[in-house]
């Protein structure tokens, strides 16, 4: 359950993130564009396991900081720092892989650039990134056993911590050979489903 909330809590807070990201690298006013591109840069060249120790012990102790949730919760923004840095290059290459004349089309009619952008592009060019997208949810799900580094306690132990755990305690393989193939039960089916989307993609392009 924790495994899947993470996962959740992570993309749809990194989908966000992301969006915010990449409007701003592909706007026209240059402070954006550079902040944009500096903190896209950062959180996808520095490892995601070394950005969640920052945010769940760095940061509190520098800034005497703590954020809600604690330190899985700290950890959880660290993920979501980390994901939203992918999913903005994403979503920027969806917006950029609409063709223009939709713009110039929306504008002729006399809509604002906003408009144009929430109501013509964004919902053009996420049909476009649905398959990466799907492959960013299932490398978080995975990316999620690297919460563990945040510590953990009985409430909010995802899955690889809790396999680790009982094979410490009881010295039996068991639980981590059960832990990856619930990994695998929930993978395998939504590699599949991008692989089926990427075809008709293809087929209707």
């Amino acid at each position: 359950r924790n495994t899947i909330l993470f996962t959740l809590i992570s993309f749809f807070g990194g989908l966000v993130l992301g969006i915010v990201m990449a409007l701003m690298k592909l706007s026209s006013v240059l402070p954006y564009r550079w902040f944009a591109t500096a903190y896209i840069e950062l959180f996808r060249g520095v490892p995601a396991l070394l950005t969640i120790f920052a945010m769940a012990y760095m940061l509190p102790i520098a800034l005497n900081l703590r954020l809600p949730g604690g330190q899985v919760g700290a950890g959880l923004v660290g993920l979501i720092l980390v994901a939203s840095a992918y999913m903005a290059e994403v979503i920027r290459s969806g917006i950029e892989a609409v063709p223009k004349g939709q713009s110039e089309a929306a504008r002729s009619l006399g809509m604002s650039p906003t408009r144009t952008m929430l109501s013509v592009v964004l919902p053009q060019g996420f049909r476009i990134i649905i398959p990466p997208m799907t492959n960013e949810f299932v490398l978080l799900l995975k990316d999620t056993s690297l919460l563990f580094i945040a510590g953990s306690t009985l409430q909010t132990k995802e899955l690889t911590t809790f396999a680790r755990d009982g094979l410490t305690t009881n010295a039996n393989a068991t639980p981590l050979i059960m832990a990856a193939m619930l990994y695998l039960l929930v993978t395998i089916p939504l590699t599949r489903l991008v692989a089926v989307l990427e075809r008709k993609m293809a087929k209707s392009r």
